[in-house]
């Protein structure tokens, strides 16, 4: 008995040595990968961003003169209004490494900032939008998650929130309009988004 025991912590630790080392010659193959990806990178030239997908706020749309006695309302009205005139583009899920391939290296720091434009508007967006839902402005509310939804924002509260506004005001079957975008979000956040759709739904049959 203490013969076969020892045989199998034996052929345990083997199988655990071995993959250790194929482990170790994976992650090893990964990096070595990157950084050769990361040298074409940061040798690529600067190319032309005149067909990046920029983002148009449509802040006609957006109810300004709602909640003007709320502080932290006009703060999103002022950062909205400051977004509306700079570039905005989502690269939510794309690497530095992928933009400067795409881009060129030396338009990576304005990409960055298009893309920091970005996710303050989503985050803003998601936060005033809570704001008039609170305060029972519901079908504004509605309009603004639909927007942020329609730029590919991957925050989940926007697809809830949204999903809540859907069944309160006895819409269920608008949820399913929202699958083709949340099952192709480049995000980490992608399956926990569709999930959040799909029991969404089974709560409103």
């Amino acid at each position: 008995m203490n013969l076969v025991f020892f045989a199998s912590v034996v052929a345990l630790s083997i199988a655990i040595a071995v993959n250790v080392r194929r482990n170790k010659k994976t992650q090893a193959a990964i990096n070595q990968d990157f950084w050769t990806r990361e040298k074409e990178a940061n040798s690529t030239r600067r190319k032309s961003l005149d067909d990046l997908d920029y983002i148009h706020i449509p802040i006609e749309q957006f109810p300004m003169s709602l909640l003007e006695d709320v502080p932290k309302v006009d703060d999103y009205k002022q950062i909205i209004m400051t977004l509306k005139d700079l570039p905005v583009v989502n690269f939510t899920g794309i690497s530095n490494t992928e933009l400067k391939l795409r881009y060129g290296a030396p338009n990576i720091d304005i990409l960055t900032q298009y893309d920091q434009n970005y996710t303050l508007l989503v985050r803003t967006l998601q936060q005033w939008a809570q704001e008039l839902y609170d305060a029972g402005c519901i079908e504004e509310a509605c309009h603004m998650l639909e927007f942020a939804v329609s730029t590919g924002t991957d925050i989940s509260g926007t697809y809830r929130l949204l999903c809540r506004i859907y069944k309160e005001q006895h819409t269920p079957e608008k949820i399913g309009s929202l699958y083709p975008i949340a099952e192709v979000l480049n995000s980490a956040m992608q399956k926990s988004i569709v999930r959040i759709l799909q029991e969404a739904e089974q709560s409103a049959d």
